[in-house]
């Protein structure tokens, strides 16, 4: 298997499972408006777009460099690291997990598992993952389509901050100054 391939499968079975597992979750009890969801999910879909224009047969200013067989490998491990702590949050997270902002019943802070080292884990693990298939790609569209979709992890992490801030009060308030909204080990 080639890296290119490894690394459309590592995606595709990540979207796969990624939306089989969405039958987890329970029902939302109150969710973001959809005005404010627009603002971010226009930002993820360009980003997508741009992210996976396939890369072969680029010429001149569009491929800004050509990874080695190894540095394409090491992006492959680094993508399926990210997938794999994303997926290590998602399970952790369990039946409150939602694709878009909501409230749960019994909707409660989760500090642990990966939630003790990042407050959106799950977009932690998608951005390394999506920074590895940026390096990997080496292309124009691939850094575009990932600047896009860093603005639209942010967009909605604040939009979900200010939503949980709203529904648990000082206990999120509380856990946002222990914990860093998404690089681990930096200042919250």
């Amino acid at each position: 298997m080639r890296p290119g391939a490894a690394i459309a499968a590592l995606w595709l079975i990540w979207v796969v499972t990624w939306m089989a597992a969405a039958l987890w979750a329970d029902p939302a009890q109150k969710r973001a408006t959809i005005g404010a969801e627009a603002r971010y999910r226009v930002f993820w879909l360009a980003g997508t777009v741009l992210l996976f224009l396939p890369a072969h047969g680029y010429e001149g200013r569009l491929r800004l460099w050509m990874p080695t067989l190894a540095e394409a490998w090491a992006s492959v491990g680094l993508i399926a690291v990210g997938i794999g702590f994303a997926w290590w949050a998602r399970i952790h997270l369990g039946r409150l997990w939602s694709a878009t902002v909501t409230a749960k019943a019994d909707h409660r802070v989760v500090d642990t598992g990966p939630y003790r080292l990042v407050r959106h884990p799950i977009y932690t693990g998608l951005l390394l993952a999506v920074l590895a298939t940026m390096v990997a790609k080496g292309t124009l569209w691939g850094i575009a389509g990932t600047a896009l979709l860093i603005i639209g992890v942010v967009i909605k992490a604040r939009l979900e901050e200010h939503f949980l801030r709203d529904e648990l009060g000082p206990a999120y308030d509380d856990y946002a100054r222990r914990v860093p909204m998404l690089v681990p080990f930096t200042p919250a």
